[in-house]
């Protein structure tokens, strides 16, 4: 399947310059998103995972189709402040300033595999911060899977560098 055609590209959005990759129209197309889910859980298939977590917002919704096709659990990775339980966070960079993510302190069993979801993968920061956070609860994150691919940016290679497995379905050139 071309994934590329199932997404849509807004120029210049959120600021002048960024090519932002939209995947709520693959999401929209039933046999796009159905193969999404496929090809995201297939690198994972007969491998031990306790837990799906997804990087908000989409992630949760690309996560959480995931972990239905692995009958397994779903943990949601928050920004800041939106858990009402006990939470345990992670602060990470951004361009100007910090961010923090969080998940509840019962998420995680020590143990667990984990598998990290999100849709895009840029320059790795909430990726890395996740991955953090997740191994500071006492998982054991065996990889990453993510629709969207942005190399030039370095975030997949930042996540292999730190020994993850990271698959994605395609790859943008640009930002």
């Amino acid at each position: 399947m071309d994934f590329k055609a199932s997404i849509r590209t807004i120029p210049d959005y959120p600021k002048a310059g960024i090519m932002f990759r939209d995947i709520t129209t693959l999401l929209g197309n039933p046999r796009a998103f159905r193969r999404a889910v496929d090809e995201m859980v297939q690198p994972f298939a007969g491998a031990r995972v306790d837990k799906v977590a997804g990087l908000e917002a989409r992630g949760f919704i690309l996560g959480g189709a995931v972990a239905h096709q692995l009958s397994t659990g779903f943990v949601p990775i928050r920004k800041k402040g939106k858990l009402p339980h006990s939470v345990i966070g992670e602060d990470y960079q951004l361009e100007y300033g910090t961010d923090r993510v969080e998940i509840h302190t019962d998420a995680i069993q020590k143990g667990d595999t984990v598998l990290l979801i999100d849709d895009l993968i840029a320059t790795g920061g909430t990726a890395l911060a996740g991955i953090r956070l997740l191994e500071r609860a006492g998982a054991n994150v065996i990889g990453c899977s993510f629709v969207i691919d942005l190399p030039e940016l370095g975030g997949s290679d930042k996540l292999r560098a730190i020994g993850k497995t990271v698959h994605t379905l395609v790859a943008f050139e640009g930002h």
